[in-house]
């Protein structure tokens, strides 16, 4: 799989926020693969970042959306992506990772922690962040059947690997029950052209299922920002 940021065609999308006030917008980014880019989309509306910017905006939440995606990105080069988004200082970050990992054998456990500290990263200068596990690769339409069975065994491996390893470090988990895995091996169309990437359709149903895991990233940083900060405490007899 070659992640990289493109239209459906292999042509870039340019990565241009919205023009949204900041003051009435919440910022957010879009890290890892060429998933979270929205390669195999045919319009840049139909994009991960554009959608969920979409829906947001539905739930009456305005999003600066932008993305920090690297063609082939893996686990391991997180930390380059983190760093760059640092600098935006996003209210929530969206961590799509793991397809890469799987097609280089990279250990469950040693890719599980790279996710782990981009997401400690993120949250140590405030941001929320929500994490897309990776996807059961025997869903692809071109596997051989007898294949189905390794890789899915590979692609729940390191999900869950990389479930408890981005709860622990304070992340939201978005298609916790992989939900979107049966979506896509029984529709087709979800896939684009190259056979691999989401289609615009597939883009539509990941971003569903990253919705709920987002507003529960932004309900909990509302909670955070809202909750008042403790005083510390006189020692006994110290003078008022």
């Amino acid at each position: 799989m070659s992640h990289g940021r493109g239209r459906a065609d292999g042509a870039p999308f340019v990565d241009t926020p919205a023009r949204v006030p900041a003051s009435m917008s919440i910022r957010l980014a879009l890290l890892g693969d060429s998933m979270a880019a929205g390669r195999g989309a045919s319009r840049r509306a139909d994009t991960p970042a554009a959608l969920l910017a979409d829906r947001l905006r539905d739930d009456g939440i305005s999003a600066t959306p932008r993305v920090f995606a690297v063609a082939g990105a893996q686990s391991r080069t997180l930390g380059v992506q983190v760093e760059r988004a640092i600098g935006w200082r996003p209210q929530v970050a969206v961590i799509i990772i793991g397809a890469n990992d799987l097609i280089h054998h990279t250990r469950a456990g040693t890719a599980a922690r790279d996710l782990g500290d981009a997401v400690r990263r993120l949250r140590n200068v405030g941001a929320e962040v929500v994490v897309a596990p990776a996807p059961d690769l025997s869903a692809l339409p071109d596997i051989p059947a007898g294949l189905r069975p390794v890789l899915r065994a590979a692609s729940m491996l390191l999900r869950d690997f990389q479930i408890v390893a981005a709860t622990s470090a304070g992340a939201h988990v978005a298609d916790r029950d992989h939900a979107t895995s049966a979506t896509f091996a029984a529709d087709r169309t979800l896939f684009c052209a190259d056979r691999f990437h989401p289609s615009s359709a597939g883009y539509a149903v990941i971003a569903e299922a990253l919705r709920p895991a987002v507003l529960a990233a932004l309900g909990a940083r509302d909670e955070r920002v809202a909750r008042p900060r403790r005083l510390p405490q006189q020692s006994a007899g110290a003078p008022a």
